[in-house]
Parts: C-alpha cells; sequence; structure tokens
C-alpha cells in the first residue's frame, strides 16, 4: 500500500529513468576519440585495379604453410590460366604438405606430362615419390631432372644425391624412419631436408 497516494515503480519505468542516467553521463564526457594516423583500418578495395596472380599467391601461402588455401589458389589459377605444368605443379606440392601423397603424384605426373622439359615439375615429381618411398623411381626422376638443368640448381643435385644415398643403402630403406619435409626453394622447385 503505497502512503500519500504515490503508485509504486513499475520496472519499465526504472529502466526509462536508468537509461536517461547513462546518456546524460556520457553527454558529459571528453569528445570523441579521433582514429590513429597510422592507419590501423583495412585499405579499401580498388574495383578498378587489377588482381594478384592466383599462382603468386599459392607460391606465398605455401611458403606460409597454408596448404589448402594454397589449393584453392592455385585452383582459382587454373580457371584463368588453364592446367599449366606451373599450376599442376603447385597443386601437386599443396596436396603433399597435406599428406595427400596419391593425389600428389598424380598431380605432379600430369604437371611433367604437361611440360616435359621442366626441370622444377621433374624435381617435384621425385620428392613426392621419395615421400611414398619409392626411391629408384624417384633417383631416375631425380637424374631426369638433373640432366634437363644442366646441374645448375643446388636442390635439384642435392635431392638426387639423397635419392642415390637411400637406394646404395637398403637396409637404411626399411629400418629406419627417416623424416622429411618439403621446403621451397625459388619460383617452384622444392628440396628435401630431414627433419630436426
Amino acid at each position: 500500500m503505497a502512503l500519500n497516494g504515490a503508485r509504486p515503480a513499475t520496472p519499465l519505468l526504472r529502466l526509462t529513468a536508468a537509461a536517461a542516467l547513462i546518456l546524460a553521463a556520457a553527454a558529459c564526457g571528453p569528445d570523441r576519440i579521433a582514429p590513429p594516423e597510422t592507419g590501423a583500418w583495412a585499405p579499401g578495395v580498388d574495383p578498378g585495379g587489377e588482381a594478384v596472380d592466383g599462382v603468386e599467391v599459392g607460391h606465398r601461402l605455401m611458403a606460409a604453410r597454408q596448404y589448402e588455401l594454397a589449393l584453392k589458389a592455385f585452383t582459382r589459377a587454373a580457371l584463368d590460366q588453364g592446367l599449366t605444368a606451373e599450376i599442376l605443379s603447385g597443386m601437386g606440392t599443396a596436396n603433399l604438405g597435406l599428406g595427400r601423397l596419391g593425389q600428389a603424384e598424380d598431380l605432379m605426373r600430369r604437371a611433367v606430362a604437361a611440360d616435359d622439359s621442366w626441370p622444377e615439375a621433374w624435381n617435384n615429381l621425385g620428392v613426392v615419390l621419395m615421400e611414398r618411398g619409392k626411391t629408384s623411381e624417384a633417383r631416375e626422376v631425380f637424374r631426369k631432372a638433373y640432366a634437363l638443368d644442366d646441374g645448375q640448381s643446388d636442390s635439384i643435385r642435392d635431392n638426387l644425391r639423397l635419392a642415390l644415398a637411400k637406394s646404395e643403402i637398403p637396409d637404411n630403406n626399411g629400418s629406419q624412419n627417416n623424416d622429411y619435409k618439403l621446403v621451397q626453394r625459388g619460383g617452384a622447385d622444392f628440396l628435401i631436408r630431414k627433419t630436426p
């Protein structure tokens, strides 16, 4: 029962009064904070600008070990440029990074079929074959890559040496678990290095 005829405050009335007090307190504050001059905001999109080459984006993503995104970038590049040897090799390398060895081998074989004079594609096929344990075939593929390259690439030479060493020591092939990783050297050639 209310005294002197006053009615009790309803929840809606209390909420309205609280909102009015908060707004009044906010109006007493300093002016708005200006955005920083250093450009903390993302850059705008230039609709008239040129798109970055999908192959270049794919190689950058491979270097950052973002294999799934790299595969998507190479796929988009294939829509623009077709399935060139470089794109097929990039897609194969991305699949290798994802552990999809069967798909990687198929794509690498398609890459060397598309351009059988490109030593980097042969080298990348050799890397996949090494990862699959096909050392003797990898050795022959690395020899072909080395011959096409005229011995100019250190990474192809090192891969050939590794394949020759593994094929000459049969005990090493089955009794030891060698962990190798894919390391990009230049545009699209890769080198196998033993992980520490």
